[in-house]
């Protein structure tokens, strides 16, 4: 293992690296680009690995009428290669760094410390920054309604930013850790949700309920052609929090 990064008091603080090198990213491509690789050497490894990684993006059927492994497909065939994607915090997010493909640098936002309602205003900032580009923002429906309002910003400057909005009914990410650790005690992680369509709509976006997995192609591309900020609610099965995990699974263990 070797870790680089350019905060010395960063280097091991998670595993412990055979190599610890602190240095920027950028002096780190240089010197590596000065290297000779010694291609038999690596040719195997960087085969079984891309092997890997094609394996990964493999789903299983998700229960339910939408399936977001087979949306995320979908996208991945869909997008341009400068589409900016953007996320914010929650179990949702796995679906989207798991099954999202990016071959550009620039191309994904996402925040670093875990912060809810992070994907929305950075889909705004995005599009006003790069407003040639196809910008679409996951997020989940507890990490939406932080932030929600950002809706008006968007519809104020025309921004056409498409909103995939998986709505599951609950604090996911903390309701699997209740689950977890007590079974049976869970609080305060059921949501009582808006009607999302019609709450886009009250801002002047334009707004859909997809409720099966087929009808997602032709709602992301009346998204796209309305000119507007959109945003797609994905209801989605509340005991599926991620690709491998059930909350049924986690109830009981203690």
């Amino acid at each position: 293992l070797v870790h680089v990064h350019p905060d010395p008091d960063e280097l091991g603080r998670v595993f412990v690296p055979d190599l610890a090198i602190a240095a920027t990213l950028t002096e780190t491509a240089a010197a590596l680009r000065a290297l000779e690789p010694l291609e038999p050497r690596w040719r195997d490894w960087t085969a079984a690995a891309r092997a890997e990684y094609e394996a990964n993006l493999v789903h299983e059927p998700m229960e339910g009428a939408v399936d977001l492994g087979e949306i995320q497909a979908f996208l991945r065939s869909r997008l341009p290669g400068d589409a900016v994607q953007t996320c914010g915090a929650g179990n949702f997010t796995v679906w989207a760094h798991r099954f999202a493909e990016f071959t550009q640098f620039g191309t994904q936002a996402c925040p670093r410390s875990g912060s809810m309602g992070y994907g929305l205003p950075a889909a705004v900032a995005a599009q006003l920054v790069h407003p040639e580009r196809v910008v679409v923002c996951f997020t989940g429906d507890g990490d939406f309604v932080m932030s929600s309002p950002e809706l008006a910003t968007a519809v104020q400057y025309r921004l056409p930013i498409v909103v995939l909005l998986i709505d599951n009914g609950m604090y996911a990410t903390i309701r699997m850790h209740q689950e977890r650790t007590y079974p049976r005690r869970v609080i305060g992680t059921d949501l009582e949700n808006p009607d999302f369509p019609a709450l886009a709509q009250a801002y002047g976006a334009h707004g859909e309920r997809v409720e099966r997995t087929e009808d997602f192609e032709g709602a992301f591309e009346r998204a796209l052609a309305s000119g507007e900020p959109s945003v797609l609610e994905l209801p989605v099965d509340p005991e599926r929090i991620s690709p491998r995990v059930k909350l049924s699974d986690l109830r009981g263990v203690t």
